[in-house]
């Protein structure tokens, strides 16, 4: 076996920390390598439901552009032709004709140029200066002269900074008032001052006002009928999204926030590994192609794509059959290796090395284990806070979300963006300034007790949790100045949103989970043994699908396939067992016969993650759940009580299959010479495009073509194609192949163990 590098031993100590610790087949040899040292190593496309993998694919023409429909009440564009101009683009309403008089729009520019008084000028100029004011009031002629453009459509125009709280509330009001309230203004940032409190008044186009009935006031608005989305397919709109470097959630809170719509509009199968290239299905409530298209333009480092469909359902967790990865592992190295070899025989030899235990993956699988992404990043994981509040310590709970490294607060010299690169191991890596911003937002909170020096230091959208809990917890009383909150620790944790509030607490099943599943190794290989647990009727309905993918009867909000047991099983009762003839068992214990049969095997055998509803394992696994779960390492909890008075704390529990292995034709395996860490040795799906001439170049993460410097090619890279089921984790999958010694590449390192 390969031993893990000195540097990749914290990664292996918190594998150890979770429960992931058993080998499915420790004698087949490993080899060391580093995992993610370029983005760009690690893509990822999803696989749909009938089994074809996702590309990012050339947009053709939107044939929904010649239509003269509003997309749900606002307008489409089209190009526009403008008497005595060439043609623009522009956005009309549903009209008999799309010509607009040149003459009649500047002159309504100038009349409402010249309806703006002396003395408002002179108000405009004292808030805001000379440049702004003009600014301000040609964005207003504009409005009055396009008053069927939808706010978007218009400029927006920021204040230079302005200091004081009483001139930005006079900056406000007077806006309001000199412009009829035709544009609105709202506090943002200075670009120049992220991490500091709004100064800066950022001037738009106002919505259109509602009349009486809540309708916009807009001649000839019509909104789009059920009939007019039923003739394009549908209300949600799927579309694929190619990002690199980038998270999920990141990207698609920046597209809702162009198209100005709730982010709950948006639905996916599930999340996507930030570093990496991946490429997912999305779909999005009531928006047009042409219009989420247009937001390809902000794109840096993702964009949105083909193929484009129009149906009656949104996506929803779990609705994919997995994933394929295509990874590419560098400075690969097998044991005993001699610093004398050749490039020529070290090729060779880490070939077979690779290869066999790319055969024994796809025929033997491995343990599937919840990886560490289950687990957090933070000084202290998610699965020991949900231990806490399932101990009912809830300020043990909330202290430990809102622990931090006190090493961040002397890490003062952030990297020039904030953001991390696509570099080389090896380099010095710079903290982000996120995590250097929480650490010193929580130090704060701690010493003073009040949430608002705290709060304007978190900025953005990441952190949702600890801004609520800052915000409950520090809450003043302005009559007496005493916070009612302090000591509130329930109310605090309520404060995070339902999904991510679950997360701590399914992230301890996941932590018991990983644990049986080494322990079930180690007591029964892979043999099946009598009180094993299957999912009833799987054989029957999907004879052969035993290869550890989702059954897909339900999914949590992580996308984990969950398998519900009978509703009439009573889970306190240890010896409760589900009978075949009950239509509402889902999960069942093997009989002696069965175990023999030959019938099943490995891969049909499912775990079950602690809850009040599921049954335990009839044989010696039963007594490993209570014998753990009531250690201090399981935080002395009873698998048979699982129950509690908060409801969302309250679990059910659920099963997850115990092995998996790649489907289809299993491991694919390269092994490439190359010269230097820069080089990329594999083609993204945008590559493709643009090598095909259908993409035109943007600025983007992966687009600065480096291909390595010119030397020898003496470092060994093995490239590996493979797919798994939507609740594997590829990492676990990697574990097991190189047995531990695939080094994460992590370029943004906290200093300590995070």
């Amino acid at each position: 076996m390969v031993t893990p590098p000195t540097s990749d031993r914290d990664q292996h100590a918190q594998e150890l920390a979770v429960g992931i610790k058993t080998f499915v087949r420790p004698d087949v040899p490993g080899f060391s390598c580093i995992l993610k040292q370029r983005y760009t190593d690690f893509l990822v496309n999803e696989v749909l439901p009938d089994g074809r993998v996702l590309h990012l694919v050339a947009n053709e023409p939107d044939p929904d552009r010649k239509r003269k429909r509003q997309d749900d009440g606002g307008a489409s564009q089209k190009k526009v032709k403008v008497e005595g101009s060439q043609e623009t683009t522009a956005t009309i309403q549903d009209t008999p004709t799309a010509i607009i008089k040149l003459e009649d729009a500047t002159a309504k520019k100038e009349q409402a140029i010249a309806s703006i008084s002396d003395a408002d000028r002179v108000v405009l100029v004292d808030v805001f200066g000379e440049d702004t004011k003009s600014a301000i009031i040609n964005l207003y002629a504009s409005v009055v002269a396009f008053p069927d453009r939808k706010p978007r459509e218009h400029p927006t125009v920021d204040s230079p900074p302005i200091e004081e709280k009483s001139k930005r509330t006079e900056a406000h009001l007077c806006v309001r008032r000199i412009f009829d309230s035709k544009l609105e203004t709202i506090t943002v940032q200075d670009r120049e001052h992220q991490s500091g409190p709004g100064t800066v008044i950022a001037i738009k186009a106002a919505p259109p006002r509602s009349n009486a009935n809540g309708n916009a006031k807009r001649d000839g608005d019509k909104q789009r009928g059920k009939q007019d989305w039923a003739e394009l397919g549908g209300e949600y709109l799927h579309f694929s999204l190619y990002k690199e470097n980038k998270d999920t959630m990141e990207v698609l809170y920046f597209i809702a926030s162009q198209l100005k719509v709730n982010m709950k509009h948006f639905g996916f199968a599930g999340t996507k590994d930030r570093r990496g290239v991946t490429v997912q299905r999305v779909s999005v409530h009531r928006v047009l192609r042409g219009r989420l298209e247009a937001v390809n333009k902000q794109a840096k480092g993702w964009r949105v794509g083909g193929p484009w469909e129009y149906k009656s359902e949104a996506l929803t967790l779990g609705m994919s059959n997995g994933n394929q990865f295509l990874l590419t592992l560098r400075d690969a190295h097998i044991q005993n290796e001699s610093e004398s070899e050749q490039t020529e025989t070290r090729l060779e030899n880490i070939k077979v090395c690779a290869e066999a235990a790319a055969k024994s993956l796809g025929e033997t699988g491995f343990l599937n284990y919840y990886g560490l992404q289950r687990f957090g990043t933070h000084s202290t994981g998610t699965h020991a806070v949900g231990m806490k509040i399932l101990q009912g310590d809830l300020k043990g709970a909330v202290d430990s979300i809102l622990a931090y490294d006190e090493a961040l607060l002397r890490e003062n010299q952030p990297s020039a963006n904030g953001a991390e690169s696509n570099g080389t191991h090896g380099q010095q890596r710079k903290v982000p300034q996120d995590d250097i911003n929480r650490a010193t937002a929580i130090h704060a909170f701690r010493k003073s007790g009040s949430s608002s020096e705290a709060l304007s230091i978190l900025q953005g959208n990441r952190f949702s949790a600890e801004k609520g809990m800052i915000t409950h917890l520090g809450k003043k009383d302005r009559k007496t100045g005493r916070r009612p909150n302090e000591n509130d620790f329930q109310g605090a944790l309520m404060t995070i949103q339902r999904n991510l509030r679950l997360m701590y607490v399914h992230a301890y099943q996941s932590f018991v989970w990983n644990t049986v599943a080494g322990k079930r190794w180690e007591l029964y290989g892979s043999t099946v043994v009598e009180g094993d647990l299957v999912v009833v009727g799987e054989k029957d309905t999907a004879e052969g699908l035993n290869n550890g993918a989702s059954t897909k009867e339900e999914v949590d909000e992580h996308g984990e396939p969950i398998i519900h047991p009978s509703a009439s099983t009573d889970p306190g009762n240890p010896g409760a067992t589900g009978e075949l003839d009950d239509p509402f068992v889902r999960a069942r214990a093997l009989s002696k016969e069965e175990a023999e049969s030959g019938r099943y095997n490995i891969f049909d055998i499912v775990l079950p993650l602690p809850g009040y509803d599921v049954i335990y394992p009839k044989n010696e696994l039963g007594k490993v759940y209570v014998d753990f779960m009531a250690s201090e390492e399981g935080g002395k909890l009873n698998p048979y009580d699982m129950r509690r008075t908060t409801k969302d704390f309250s679990l059910s529990g659920g099963y997850r299959k115990m092995m998996a292995r790649p489907l289809g034709a299993g491991v694919e395996v390269e092994v490439k010479a190359y010269s230097s860490p820069e080089e990329q040795l594999v083609e993204t799906d945008l590559d493709k495009l643009r090598k095909a001439g259908s993409e035109q170049h943007q600025d983007s993460e992966n687009s600065n073509g480096k291909q390595g410097v010119a030397g020898d090619k003496d470092k060994i890279a093995v490239i590996l194609k493979l797919q798994l089921g939507s609740s594997q984790y590829a990492t676990m999958a990697l574990r097991e192949l190189t047995k531990g010694a695939a080094m994460g590449f992590t370029p943004n390192y906290s200093v300590a163990n995070r």
